[in-house]
């Protein structure tokens, strides 16, 4: 070998480390969650330039969302908005329905307390509405269940099969619970709600033409 090369090489790697007989520093164990726990603990520790906070969230919900229940996210009764079939559509009966930030409201039947339909916003926001109007001529009677103990896995799928936005909760008993909503489901599988500022989904050259 060329001296002035073999000098190089001895400057660069030494003897005592270009050695291979010298054994490496002892490398720690590499650490394996065996739980959920640990495996969130791990997400918890990982360090924001490898996971933002939104995918920390995405991930952290897509790990548990087959062992959740619906009514770990359900709206609770006493906090369900509702209205009675023979309640007047005057200003405070809308205002207090789009205050509620939802879109579809359970209706309560005159003489059985039971939920008896739905009613749309969509539907409320016709110029032909009166004050003397009433829930019941509004009224959509389909409504769909799902048992507080189903999972949220089993309350996707029936969303997807009942093709509806929201369900009412019933426990065992068939008793009313709670009401589930399609956005709730959402944000039980993101950890968040997808935000999308685009308004144009009913223009066709607006998509098309989308940055």
């Amino acid at each position: 070998m060329n001296d002035k090369f073999h000098k190089l090489l001895t400057k660069i790697f030494p003897e005592d480390r270009a050695d291979s007989s010298v054994s490496e520093p002892p490398v720690a164990p590499k650490f394996t969650p065996q739980n959920t726990k640990e495996l969130m603990e791990v997400l918890r520790r990982t360090p924001k330039d490898v996971l933002s906070s939104r995918e920390r969230a995405i991930i952290a919900s897509a790990m548990t969302f087959s062992d959740r229940k619906v009514k770990d996210i359900m709206i609770p009764l006493i906090d369900v908005p509702y209205v009675r079939e023979d309640d007047f559509l005057g200003p405070f009966m809308l205002d207090k329905l789009y205050q509620s930030g939802l879109s579809h409201f359970p209706v309560i039947g005159k003489n059985t307390g039971k939920i008896v339909g739905v009613i749309h916003t969509e539907s409320l926001n016709s110029l032909e509405i009166k004050e003397a109007d009433k829930a019941s001529k509004y009224l959509d009677p389909r409504v769909y269940y799902v048992r507080e103990d189903y999972t949220l896995e089993q309350a996707l799928a029936a969303l997807l099969r009942a093709n509806c936005f929201f369900f009412i909760v019933l426990n065992s008993s068939a008793q009313t619970v709670g009401m589930l909503t399609y956005k709730d489901l959402i944000i039980a599988i993101f950890g968040i709600t997808p935000e999308d500022n685009f308004t144009g989904d009913a223009d066709p050259y607006a998509v098309a033409h989308r940055a």
